[in-house]
């Protein structure tokens, strides 16, 4: 077996490493976090050749021994604060586009993701509303479809129960929630 010229990672899970002390093929396999790895050096085994013969083996070892172990679930992290949001409420942003002649028309743009791999959005427009019925409208609006998307607990920790507090509407005090304005569908990046 040529190994000068396999020696650019052809071998998935397996690396050459040529360092002044250390000669060998390295074996690496990763799962729910932990990393596992054994060298396996060409002077103690007789040569490099060898020493890929037996890290082969040994990465065809491991592969089957990782796909054995049940993978953890992966939990998802919920994320309350960004230093970068100016608003206060992650996923409502101020924002302005330039309408006719030199106007900056001013709106909230809030966005939310329903489902994984789907993110929707939408504003409100602080000429119609306001400032603050605007804002106050785009928090109720994230807030309802947080709501349905993961429930009232995980939404009121991603949106802040002071948030929600001082910036939610009621259903009396906004009717026509439920009737939002039309998602604007995106692909999530």
């Amino acid at each position: 077996m040529d190994t000068k010229k396999n020696r650019k990672n052809v071998y998935k899970g397996i690396s050459r490493i040529d360092s002044k002390t250390t000669k060998g093929w390295l074996v690496r396999g990763y799962k729910n976090g932990i990393r596992y790895s054994k060298l396996f050096s060409d002077r103690k085994l007789g040569g490099e050749d060898i020493s890929l013969e037996k890290a082969i083996v040994c990465r065809n070892e491991l592969t089957a021994r990782l796909c054995a172990i049940p993978s953890k679930p992966r939990s998802q992290k919920i994320v309350s604060h960004d230093k970068r949001n100016q608003t206060g409420v992650l996923g409502v942003s101020k924002l302005s586009k330039n309408g006719k002649g030199d106007k900056k028309l001013g709106f909230y743009s809030v966005t939310w993701r329903p489902a994984k791999g789907k993110q929707k959005c939408t504003s409100f427009s602080i000429a119609k509303y306001g400032e603050n019925l605007a804002f106050k409208k785009a928090v109720s609006l994230r807030y309802e479809r947080l709501c349905a998307a993961y429930g009232e607990e995980v939404a009121t920790k991603i949106v802040g129960l002071e948030n929600v507090k001082k910036y939610v509407l009621s259903k009396q005090e906004n009717p026509t929630m439920a009737e939002a304005p039309i998602d604007v569908e995106s692909k999530s990046l």
